[in-house]
């Protein structure tokens, strides 16, 4: 089974809902992958996210946020997906085992729902395609494809 996390600054928005939206597309798609998400830091949940994924029926109830060492056995990733620049950067996986790949998206952090709305609508599409690559049997898309949020 393929291990794939999505990696974030503080584990509060785009990597939990990346990693929904993407145990979501592997049961869809019938792909195994063992699905995880963690920050270079550990903060909290924050209750955007939460909202704009209960909408889509995925909870994000009991989660909590943590750090990649969290993580079961967090030096043996096949891909890494950050979804911040300085997540991107500050990505401790070895990069001779794991390939990373860049997703930057827009903090939603503070603003409004709508705005959570945008960014979780830009992640789906790019973890659905991830993982329809793995179902073609490719290692997934080099780059992000879809609808573009700006990151600044």
């Amino acid at each position: 089974m393929k291990r794939v996390p999505s990696l974030c600054t503080h584990h509060s928005a785009r990597s939990r809902m990346a990693e929904a939206l993407t145990r979501h597309a592997a049961r869809k798609l019938g792909v195994a992958l063992e699905v995880h998400s963690a920050g270079t830091e550990a903060t909290r949940v924050k209750e955007g996210a939460r909202a704009v994924m209960t909408e889509l029926g995925l909870s994000l109830d009991g989660h909590t946020s943590k750090t990649l060492w969290d993580v079961p056995d967090p030096q043996n990733f096949d891909h890494v997906i950050t979804v911040c620049d300085f997540a991107a950067e500050a990505c401790p996986v070895d990069p001779a085992r794991t390939t990373r790949r860049p997703f930057p998206f827009a903090d939603p952090s503070g603003g409004s729902l709508e705005r959570w709305r945008e960014v979780r609508d830009a992640v789906a599409p790019q973890f659905t395609a991830f993982v329809q690559g793995w179902r073609e049997g490719t290692p997934g898309p080099t780059s992000p494809e879809g609808p573009a949020v700006p990151v600044s």
